[in-house]
């Protein structure tokens, strides 16, 4: 049960704001904002999901720049209100097509409805998609696709396989003609933890992955999407990489996973089929986790070397690990330097485009970016700093550790493949648009000197 929800902009605007039992005092909204604020600029980093003032109990969660904020005075299960927040948020979003605060604020009207739908009185009476098609009948006001924020990782590569304007509509959203666009849309999303040692060796790794569904089907025909049949869950100590096998073949081995309420696990043993039935709207269809050994797509390897007593010279080295026919995009390197460094400068490899370098004073940090890395290919960084005294000890211990930051496309490191994705016919003429979409990203991805 909770007693108020709002919808906060990262300046602190309130957009959206119920309140369901009158319990709490209106100025909850500043309260809480005031809260998180401060508790960024104290130093003690970003406020925790749940936290308690005055008596009151806030649980939020952040989705495409928004604070979504639930308040109740009553001891509730944080897990059960933190996922009705996530629910709430993906609801929003079926509906609108896009979340960002311009959508909310032009369909303040349809969001209303929703929220009336999905709790009363404090308490809630479904998140689904489907079911509130019979409740809502507000229509959404699109928002001009040019002034749309990315909608995930999958958006880096969108319009290079179709128009933005096709997944950033809402569940309600028609043709011209007043047909709808018969269209599923899979994307299996990666996010790395690795750290290397100084030597280049991987202490640690682990993938969090996830197998998200979004579809525009009508009349709820059932889906059958099929994994490779050499997955198996459990881990047994051994390595779920061969290395030796061709990119997207070989053995995968899951620590752990779980599936959506909606998939049946009935053929999943025997052939790794999932069967679900068609549900409007965006959810994941399955959350997987691997500790196991993997193959990381990008090798780093740092050199730094005292030049003087009150200079020091560094080598930053990223080499690709995955085929020449993918592509990493949007790639950060970080490396901390000692607190006394006063100037750095820096030299980059002859005929390097698309690379950008600066020393962030204030942090003591030196960032190297670059646009797109191609696979197999090396990249080279040299940077000179100058300190404001002498070094005192061994400089790779005020140093670093590197962390690296990056998306790739069509490309996930678990080797987890979707064979095929089948949808009941309702005639024979009926084939709807399938998209499905790999995408890695790096979620900590660290050397240390």
């Amino acid at each position: 049960m909770i007693s108020q929800f709002f919808v906060l902009s990262q300046r602190g605007d309130n957009i959206v704001f119920r309140d369901y039992r009158g319990e709490i005092s209106k100025g909850s909204a500043e309260i809480f904002f005031r809260k998180v604020k401060f508790w960024k600029e104290d130093g003690e980093g970003d406020a925790p999901p749940v936290f308690n003032v005055d008596g009151v109990n806030y649980f939020h969660v952040k989705d495409a720049g928004l604070l979504f904020v639930a308040t109740t005075r009553v001891n509730v299960s944080p897990s059960l209100v933190l996922e009705l927040l996530g629910r709430i948020a993906r609801v929003i979003k079926d509906y609108l097509g896009v979340l960002s605060e311009e959508s909310l604020r032009k369909n303040f009207v349809l969001v209303y409805e929703l929220l009336d739908q999905v709790i009363d009185f404090g308490f809630v009476q479904t998140t689904s998609t489907e079911v509130l098609k019979s409740y809502v009948f507000n229509e959404p006001i699109a928002v001009d696709a040019d002034h749309l924020q990315p909608l995930g990782p999958a958006a880096i590569f969108m319009a290079k396989r179709m128009p933005m304007t096709t997944i950033a509509k809402s569940v309600l959203a028609n043709e011209r003609g007043g047909r709808k666009r018969e269209e599923i849309f899979v994307d299996i999303i990666e996010n790395l933890s690795v750290t290397f040692s100084s030597s280049g060796y991987i202490l640690t790794s682990e993938i969090d992955g996830t197998i998200q569904l979004k579809s525009y089907l009508t009349g709820n025909p059932d889906i059958r999407l099929a994994l490779n049949e050499e997955v198996s869950i459990g881990r047994d100590g051994g390595s779920s990489y061969d290395y030796g096998s061709p990119f997207g073949s070989g053995p995968v081995r899951l620590d752990d996973c779980n599936f959506h309420e909606s998939v049946l696990l009935d053929n999943f043993d025997v052939d790794r089929t999932l069967t679900l039935g068609s549900t409007d709207g965006e959810f994941p269809v399955m959350n997987y986790r691997i500790t196991q050994e993997f193959k990381p797509p990008f090798g780093i390897n740092v050199l730094i070397e005292e030049s003087g007593s009150l200079k020091a010279e560094v080598t930053i080295k990223v080499h690709a690990e995955f085929p020449l026919s993918i592509i990493a995009e949007k790639i950060m390197v970080q490396l901390p330097v000692p607190p006394y460094t006063t100037r750095v400068s820096f030299e980059l490899e002859p005929g390097a485009v698309g690379n950008t370098t600066e020393f962030k004073e204030a942090n003591k940090r030196i960032e190297w970016g670059l646009k797109k890395i191609v696979g197999g290919s090396e990249h080279t960084l040299h940077a000179k700093l100058t300190f404001a005294q002498e070094l005192h000890g061994n400089i790779t211990k005020e140093a670093g550790p590197v962390s690296m930051t990056f998306t790739i496309p069509m490309y996930n490191a678990s080797r987890l493949r979707v064979k095929y994705l089948h949808i009941s016919k309702k005639s024979k003429s009926y084939n709807p648009y399938r998209w499905v979409r790999y995408v890695t990203q790096s979620n900590s991805y660290v050397a240390r000197l």
